[in-house]
């Protein structure tokens, strides 16, 4: 797979990185380490983490299987969003469901809103040096690692970021190899003021882009997008199943059946690669035959030409469309 240097770490990795939102969630823990075997598998070295995904329990879990590949791979976590409250309440629950869910898909929708419910919304941290530490010390201690390859601030905007003794304390671990690089994770809404306002924190930017969104102007930020599928692929397909003339239309232009969700999604994320040579795109599954799916449409160069096309197409018509159907971004 096509190899690209982490930002300022100076660590070569994919192109194509998992994002571990998924593992420890509705799956526990064997299956989750069978999803990250899978994911190193298929030939992805860049995983993707953060102190609250999986109740609380994703950075262990990733901990579990960098044990046998940290050499190999690149880590990012955050600071920013501390775990859900009620971890053990839930994990319990995810336990005890998880073989329900599978005989019965149609329950997992309450489940989750059953667990919202357990769940207190998400607190975003005060963004000061010393949760910043706090937080850089356990997700050192629950990935098993002395170091983080890229150590983001999630969710942070312009305003948080008032208190310039987070910003040397940052500087102080890159300089101490605890942490390769720094940067942003956040909407893709609050870059535009981070970069105005905030540029010595913006060495890296995490944000979602699909082919619904306008090109990115070049510039000396190391970028990471994820999203490219997920309700962006839904809001298209759906758009274009709407809409058969225009579908048939595109399939032509692109060489294939856009009515096909499996063709459509991997046109989608090969754009994202082929539009963004200078980022990493991340992607997240449930499926070891998904991770394998994306992977192939990664390396799979003759697609490239398909995918620029559908972009053009999706950038040229997308403003009708997408009012016409109405669809939620």
């Amino acid at each position: 797979m096509q190899q690209i240097t982490l930002g300022q770490s100076g660590r070569q990795t994919t192109r194509l990185g998992f994002g571990c939102s998924s593992i420890m969630g509705a799956m526990g823990r064997r299956e989750s380490l069978a999803l990250l075997e899978a994911a190193y598998d298929a030939g992805v070295r860049h995983f993707d983490v953060a102190p609250m995904y999986g109740f609380g329990e994703a950075e262990s879990c990733l901990g579990e299987f960098l044990v046998r590949h940290r050499a190999d791979v690149t880590v990012t976590t955050k600071y920013g969003i501390p775990p859900a409250q009620n971890r053990s309440l839930l994990s319990l629950g995810r336990r005890i469901a998880g073989p329900v869910v599978k005989r019965l898909p149609g329950v997992k929708q309450r489940l989750a809103k059953a667990a919202n419910a357990v769940v207190s919304a998400p607190q975003k941290s005060s963004f000061t040096p010393l949760e910043a530490k706090q937080s850089l010390d356990r997700s050192l201690a629950a990935l098993r690692t002395d170091h983080i390859d890229l150590w983001l601030l999630h969710e942070a905007e312009a305003s948080d970021l008032s208190d310039d003794g987070l910003l040397r304390l940052l500087e102080d671990e890159t300089q101490k190899g605890t942490i390769g690089t720094f940067g942003i994770g956040s909407g893709c809404e609050k870059i535009p003021d981070l970069t105005a306002m905030r540029p010595q924190y913006c060495r890296t930017l995490q944000y979602e882009w699909s082919v619904l969104d306008a090109p990115i102007a070049e510039g000396n930020v190391f970028r990471i997008h994820h999203r490219a599928l997920t309700n962006n692929f839904r809001a298209l397909h759906a758009v274009l199943v709407q809409h058969a003339e225009t579908c048939r239309r595109w399939s032509d232009a692109v060489g294939s059946d856009l009515n096909n969700a499996n063709n459509l999604a991997a046109l989608m994320l090969k754009a994202s690669l082929a539009v963004n040579p200078a980022s990493i795109i991340l992607f997240s599954s449930k499926s070891a035959q998904h991770i394998q799916a994306n992977v192939a449409t990664a390396r799979n160069a003759t697609i490239e030409a398909a995918a620029r096309q559908l972009y053009q197409l999706v950038q040229s018509e997308r403003a009708s469309l997408l009012s016409n159907a109405g669809a939620d971004r």
